[in-house]
């Protein structure tokens, strides 16, 4: 895997090199952030932990991604963790992370979170939302939930070197914001009747089995879930809100189609000025994000595609003007393992620790 790296000299290295828990590490989040740190120059895997897993040795559990140093696979500690790590990455079910994040920060360890218990304001909303975990699990860290960095990182950077808590956005919001935010900040589009389409590959689903994400079940179909309420519509709804500066409603429809990773989303809205055109709109991504090295806003008649994205830490924006009816129709394209989920996670730690934010993260697919 090709990467963005920075030489270093060995005394350098060690001088400068991070300790990373990933918790939840045999998932995919875990696997994909395991895999980005292991070419990263200055960050080091010194902790794993698990549930089923623990006891294991990693090279035990995945073979296929071996790690010099084998870890035993262990029961996440806040304390045991903090006497090697500088950060922690969580990729657990939702409800899971809130259970050890406070003795993490308690302990100096910095935490990016890949599961949504961080990335509402409020405590009462993630319960509203996520009615099922709310129900099993105690929570009484509303203080975080206000405290914790929303780390889209194109959107946040200014706010992720001094944050001790990042929750990294889903995958569809990732996918769907980063088009969406430059016109509603810019005013451009109408705010009511927003519209947005995504498809997604089976493993945003996890890894732990469920029968609609079986090969025989996914395979040779297309088909929408979630169709109303799902979690990722106020997710979406809770940040485009904060950048417009008023109330977002908007619809948001899922459908799973039958390959492993990608994300493409579609956005429809109405332009407030009917008379702009494509490349009107194109040039407002291009200054919106001008020197962003991981988003690339492509021609006006070019549209995104899974593939051209695929194993990168990328995201392929277009978009295109139906001037009939004045709407905007605005495409991206991510690896949802990556953009959309352990790369972007990377990507703050870079900015947490004031490395260049490409370090150590893909941005050349492998085609085709």
């Amino acid at each position: 895997m090709e990467t963005n790296s920075m030489p270093a000299n060995n005394q350098s290295h060690l001088a400068t090199c991070k300790g990373v828990a990933v918790i939840g590490a045999a998932g995919y989040g875990g696997l994909q952030t395991i895999r980005l740190l292991a070419d990263h120059p200055y960050f080091q895997v010194k902790f794993l932990g698990g549930n089923r897993s623990v006891g294991k040795r990693w090279n035990e559990v995945c073979p296929f991604l071996p790690l010099e140093q084998d870890h035993v696979i262990q029961i996440p500690d806040p304390k045991v963790i903090s006497k090697s790590c500088d950060f922690a990455v969580l990729s657990l079910p939702n409800g899971y992370a809130s259970q050890i994040v406070p003795g993490l920060l308690e302990n100096k360890v910095r935490v990016v979170d890949l599961s949504a218990d961080y990335r509402y304001r409020s405590l009462n909303q993630w319960k509203n939302i996520y009615v099922k975990e709310s129900q099993e699990i105690e929570r009484s860290d509303s203080n975080l939930c206000s405290d914790a960095v929303y780390g889209l990182a194109e959107w946040q950077k200014s706010s992720l070197p001094d944050a001790n808590l990042v929750a990294s956005p889903g995958c569809f919001p990732t996918a769907s914001l980063l088009t969406l935010l430059p016109f509603l900040k810019q005013g451009l589009i109408e705010t009511e009747a927003i519209v947005i389409d995504a498809k997604t590959g089976t493993s945003g689903g996890g890894r732990s089995p469920k029968q609609n994400l079986l090969l025989s079940e996914a395979s040779e179909s297309i088909s929408p879930y979630g169709v109303i309420g799902h979690r990722h519509t106020s997710e979406i709804e809770q940040l485009a809100t904060e950048i417009a500066g008023h109330k977002i409603d908007l619809q948001f429809t899922p459908h799973l189609v039958p390959m492993v990773r990608g994300i493409l989303s579609t956005v429809y809205a109405r332009l407030r000025d009917p008379g702009l055109t494509a490349e009107d709109c194109r040039t407002v991504l291009e200054a919106i994000y001008r020197n962003e090295s991981f988003i690339n806003v492509l021609p006006v008649g070019v549209y995104p595609s899974t593939k051209w994205v695929r194993m990168t830490n990328n995201a392929q924006l277009s978009v295109q003007v139906d001037n009939r009816n004045g709407r905007i129709i605005l495409m991206s394209a991510i690896d949802n393992l990556l953009k959309g989920q352990a790369g972007q996670a990377v990507q703050c730690l870079n900015i947490m620790s004031g490395f260049p934010q490409e370090l150590g993260l893909p941005v050349l697919p492998f085609y085709p």
